[in-house]
Formats: structure tokens, C-alpha cells, sequence
């Protein structure tokens, strides 16, 4: 079959396009922006790009097109194929019907940690020789990729509550019918597409619709809008995790987040000893270890593979060191995640400067409200909650319609905006001294803002 992608060089699409061409699948597609890494990845794997959505795209002649979510009406090529009256499918459609059926595919749900916590359980049912396939929203380092057909009947995805194509408005999970679900946690997020938390519970119950009577849904036991989705309904088995305290059957933490024990009840199951930082991570890794038992992966096989987790790229990922500063990467974009880092980088500082002779530490938060939800100011009212345990934050001012300056007025003096990536670097070197952590929170490029900064602290008076 020959497949024509629009949007291929989006993470899950170029991941498509990459497990369509190990099935054998001729494979070409289009982008608005066709550039590295994406771009060399599926170049690599022989596959055609063309930059731009032209009507003459209709001339390949595949036998479908398969179209991305970042796609809309008005699009030349959208156009030429409906008036063509051509066959077209969506992305995850195309993933439902050619890679995921007939087998045990394990979904990773919830508004932070999917592409973490999908990582997480693809490298555990690796190292337990289950040879799985994988999607994920990222490129754990563990792999290298993002995406495999994998060699069994296990497939593990990153299932993403987005809708799935400008002619289906559903969440892409709802294609991907898994029987064994990680319910995460669940806030509101894609202000552009859901008016309020209530409409992306409802999408969380059409998914918990899907998993039969045998399968298993891991849930947040902290999560109270996990709750009210399952209050609507549940026919299958639930393992829940991340109770604060003890629960007959549920899995919870005991210890540090990069030292615990996992408890089930009051029973100990397994340790996890590893290099993550933050109580998110502690809790991916619970859902994580909960759903590879569903296919027969030992707590304490689980928790081994997870010793030798090198996370994913992009979170917390140290991008390097000049004039004593170290400058990390990570893709926090809604306050929650945002939160979350910052206190845990906070951690790892205080745990480290708790040594004798220890220099005193400081982090410098600098974010760019990029996602959809954060340009339309739905939550610039938690922006100071954020970052309260930055001590600086660094705001780029874009043409959001509303002003980051104003947002961040309760953080006073502690809070700079610039409206430019090239004033921002200049105020971050000017602020920065050695000892410093500054942690650049975005999920674009920001402008290379980190290289930018690396070398200006590099020659720095």
C-alpha cells in the first residue's frame, strides 16, 4: 500500500509513518515545515518528503491518504482530496486498523507524564524480552526512536486526548481500543478545543468505554476528576496508585522519589533506586510498574528495568554547563508540569546542598507560553503558583493578547518579561551567577535559546 501523510513531521505522525514503513508500506508526505531532526529521521527510513500542502500532491496517486490533525479546511490539499472524492483516513484511524489490531496494546492517558510514563512501561517490557512495539510523543533515550512495530503481540502508546482530524472531533484514544489503560491524572488543557474540564472527562469515559471486561485500567488514586470519570461507569478490572496512604490493593511509594519502595497495601513489592528527579516521576513509575504486571511483568523485574531508565528527551534533560551556570531543557508548558519540575530540580538542589562546603544554589525559571491553552491566557492566573520556588523567573512576551508582565505581578521583582529571545538571553546572563540552575520550560525550540544562552555565559565577563 502506498500512504501519502499530511503533517508527517509531527511527533505521532513521523512515529506512523516510520511503523508503516517497517510493515512494508510505500510512504511518502508533506508538512507545512519540513527540517531536521524529523525530517533526516524519515529521510533515513527512504521516505519522500515535500515541504508544503500543494494540490498537485494529488498526482502521486496513493492509495490513501492519511491525515493529521494539524490539518484543516481551507488547506489546497484538503480540498483537492475532497473534491477528488479520493480515499483519506485519519492517523490514529490508520494505526486502529494496520498496526494495533489483534493485539494487547497498552494506552497511556492523562493530561502530564504520558510520553514519561509510556517510555517508562515500553523500556520495562523490553528488558522483560517481550519485544514490544511502541508510539511515543518523544524520543526516550533508552531506544533512541520513537516509534517500532515491535516483535510481539504487546503495543504500548502514548494515547493523546487531542481529537484526532478536522472530520473526526473525537480523542485519539478512543481508536486505539487497549486493554490495559494508564489513567494518569486529568486537568483541563486544549482551551482550544474543550470549553471546560467536564468535556475532557467525558472524552476520558468514552475511553474507558473501550477496554473489555478483561482488561484493566490503572487510576490515579489522587485524581478526583479520575474519580468522577469512573463514577459514570467502569466494566473492567481497576488497579489504582498513588494513594497517600495505605489502601488494601492500591500501589503507593514509600521513600524518596529517587529511592523507594513500591507497596502494595502494606505489603512491599519491589524497590526502585534511579537518577529521576520529582514526586511526578515517583508516580509514573507506580502506573508504569501496574500495568507491565498486566502482561505478566514482575513489580521487581519492573522495578529492575526501571533502575536503567535514561528518561526522555527533553525532561530535565542538563543541555550544558558554561560559566558555572548549568542551563536545562525540559518540555513543561502548563503550569502543572511547570510546577511540578521546578519543585523538582528544587530537590535534587536542597538534597545536594545539604554537603559541607556546598555553594548556595539558586534556580532561574525561563518559560515560553507556547501551547495553545497558554497563548490564550486560560491559565496566566496560575503562572505565579508555577514558579513560586523559582527563584527568578524569565518570561518571553509573545502576541498573546494578553500581558505576562501583568500575569506575573504578584512575583514582583523576582519576575522579568522581554519581548524577544534576544533580550531574554541578555537578561538571564545579566541575573545568572555561578551555582545557578537555570531550567528553560517550552514545548517548541524557544528559539535555540539554549545554545544562545550557553554561549553567553561562555565569554561573560
Amino acid at each position: 500500500m502506498h500512504i501519502h501523510i499530511l503533517g508527517i513531521c509531527g511527533t505521532f505522525m513521523g512515529g506512523l509513518a516510520a511503523i508503516a514503513r517497517e510493515a512494508g508500506h510505500r510512504v511518502t508526505g508533506c508538512d507545512a515545515n519540513v527540517y531536521p531532526p524529523m525530517s533526516d529521521q524519515l529521510r533515513s527510513l527512504g521516505i519522500e518528503l515535500i515541504e508544503g500542502y500543494t494540490s498537485d500532491q494529488l498526482m502521486l496517486k496513493p492509495d490513501l491518504f492519511v491525515i493529521g490533525n494539524v490539518v484543516t479546511r481551507g488547506n489546497p490539499l484538503i480540498e483537492a482530496i475532497l473534491d477528488a472524492g479520493v480515499p483519506y483516513t485519519s492517523g490514529p484511524q490508520w494505526l486502529s486498523d494496520h498496526a494495533l489490531q489483534g493485539r494487547h496494546v497498552l494506552a497511556v492517558a492523562g493530561t502530564h507524564g504520558k510520553t514519561t510514563t509510556t517510555s517508562m512501561l515500553a523500556w520495562i517490557l523490553h528488558c522483560a524480552g517481550l519485544e514490544p512495539g511502541f508510539l511515543i510523543g518523544g524520543v526516550p533515550q533508552n531506544f533512541g526512536i520513537s516509534a517500532r512495530s515491535g516483535g510481539s503481540s504487546c503495543f504500548v502508546i502514548e494515547a493523546d486526548e487531542y481529537d484526532t482530524a478536522f472530520f473526526d472531533k473525537r480523542s485519539k484514544f478512543v481508536h486505539y481500543r487497549p486493554r490495559t489503560a494508564i489513567l494518569n491524572n486529568l486537568e483541563l488543557d486544549h482551551a482550544d478545543i474543550f470549553p471546560d474540564l467536564a468535556a475532557i472527562e467525558t472524552q476520558f469515559h468514552h475511553l474507558v468505554r473501550t477496554v473489555p471486561s478483561k482488561g484493566r485500567l490503572i487510576v490515579n488514586a489522587r485524581e478526583e476528576s479520575l474519580a468522577r470519570v469512573l463514577e459514570r461507569g467502569c466494566w473492567s478490572e481497576v488497579q489504582r496508585f498513588g494513594a497517600r496512604k495505605e489502601e488494601p490493593g492500591t500501589l503507593r511509594a514509600r521513600g524518596e522519589p529517587d529511592a523507594f519502595d513500591v507497596l502494595r497495601g502494606s505489603l512491599k513489592i519491589a524497590r526502585v533506586e534511579w537518577s529521576l528527579l520529582g514526586e511526578h516521576n515517583q508516580l509514573n513509575a507506580l502506573a508504569a510498574i501496574a500495568a507491565a504486571e498486566h502482561v505478566g511483568v514482575a513489580p521487581d523485574s519492573a522495578a529492575a528495568a526501571l533502575a536503567r531508565f535514561e528518561n526522555v528527551r527533553r525532561r530535565l534533560e542538563l543541555r550544558g554547563e558554561a560559566g558555572g551556570v548549568k542551563v536545562y531543557d525540559d518540555f513543561a508548558h502548563h503550569p502543572t508540569a511547570m510546577h511540578t519540575t521546578i519543585a523538582g530540580l528544587r530537590r535534587k538542589i536542597d538534597q545536594e546542598s545539604t554537603r559541607p562546603g556546598a555553594p548556595q544554589t539558586r534556580i532561574l525559571a525561563v518559560f515560553e507560553p507556547r501551547s495553545n491553552t497558554m497563548k490564550l491566557g486560560s491559565m496566566k492566573a496560575l503562572l505565579p503558583w508555577a514558579l513560586e520556588e523559582a527563584d527568578l523567573s524569565f518570561c518571553l512576551q509573545g502576541n498573546y493578547g494578553w500581558d505576562a508582565a501583568a500575569a506575573l505581578a504578584p512575583l514582583g521583582a523576582q519576575a522579568i518579561v522581554a519581548d524577544s529571545v534576544d533580550k531574554l538571553v541578555a537578561a538571564i546572563v545579566k541575573a545568572s551567577r555561578s551555582g545557578d540552575h537555570v531550567l528553560v520550560m517550552s514545548n517548541g525550540g524557544f528559539g535555540g535559546i539554549h545554545g544562545r544562552l550557553l554561549d553567553a555565559l561562555g565569554v561573560r565577563p
